[in-house]
């Protein structure tokens, strides 16, 4: 069992390292012509319609823009810890709750067995 969990664990490590090896880093400098390396997927998405769809209007306007990226990285990270948080408290009601459940079905075994 303990080389299954060995193998399981370095299949992670790799599979987390090896695509980070062999990417290739992205030009850097202000006169590469490419976007930032942590542009984020909205400005490239905006940059690919500007090309397809210059004409393009978009349909309506965010209900609040941050004023600054390092609010709107804030608020992200706040969005994705409370998203967390709520996914490891329900996991961890199930796992409690589901051990009660094994607990009280198997005392009145014991019980039964105790006469």
């Amino acid at each position: 069992m303990k080389a299954r969990t060995g193998l399981l664990w370095t299949a992670i490590i790799l599979l987390t390292v090896l695509p980070l090896w062999f990417a290739a880093a992205p030009p850097e400098g202000p006169g590469s012509g490419a976007p930032p390396a942590f542009s984020g997927a909205d400005s490239r998405a905006q940059q690919a319609i500007g090309i397809i769809a210059p004409n393009y209007k978009p349909w309506f306007a965010p209900l609040f823009e941050p004023p600054s990226g390092e609010i709107a990285s804030l608020l992200f990270a706040l969005q994705a810890a409370i998203g967390a948080g709520v996914i490891g408290f329900w996991l961890g009601m199930s796992v409690a709750r589901e051990r009660e459940r094994q607990r009280t079905s198997a005392a009145p075994e014991r019980d039964a067995n105790a006469d």
